[in-house]
């Protein structure tokens, strides 16, 4: 079965993982609210794609959608990549808290914010998990597979939820670490 992962977010880090996620057989929504970072994205993967022999099949793999709704109704794995900062994060969990299904993971990149706590603010504190590292880092990892990730883990986040955000880095070409913390 082919897992749907929802990236929120087209700026050069959600089309980066967008991109990458489609490549690995992903099938992929990336969302953003401004039609222009969507259309941007979406000519920067073409273009990139259009380079590679892996255009149609990958390119399939990926839709461009301009609401929270549309880009979450069937994901199993929900990333944001809106900035780290607590209301931001906030914003984002509760729109996805409410509008993906049950069993979607949300995985959010911070590196100051607890986990434990966003995950609070949900219904399902035990499928959240964070990218513990800054978006910024994480766009410059996305272009260098190899490189390890390490994730935070909330002592409510599930064995199941850790393993399904570690395979996802791990089909990406990553090290995935995962943390626990209180």
């Amino acid at each position: 079965m082919t897992l749907t992962v929802a990236i929120i977010g087209a700026g050069p880090l959600g089309r980066r993982l967008a991109l990458e996620a489609a490549r690995a057989g992903y099938r992929v929504f990336l969302e953003d609210v401004m039609p222009s970072n969507l259309e941007h994205a979406r000519e920067a993967i073409r273009r990139e794609l259009n380079a590679e022999t892996l255009s149609r099949e990958s390119g399939a793999r990926i839709g461009f959608v301009s609401t929270v709704e549309d880009a979450v109704r069937e994901a199993d794995l929900a990333i944001d990549c809106v900035p780290d900062e607590l209301e931001s994060k906030l914003e984002i969990l509760w729109l996805l808290d409410r509008m993906a299904p049950p069993h979607t993971v949300f995985a959010t990149p911070s590196t100051s914010l607890s986990i434990t706590d966003l995950g609070s603010c949900t219904y399902r504190p035990e499928r959240c998990i964070a990218i513990a590292a800054a978006p910024t880092a994480l766009a410059d990892l996305a272009s260098k597979p190899g490189s390890e990730i390490v994730l935070s883990a909330a002592a409510a986040t599930t064995a199941e939820t850790a393993a399904l955000v570690e395979e996802f880095w791990r089909r990406l070409g990553f090290t995935a670490t995962i943390e626990r913390t209180n």
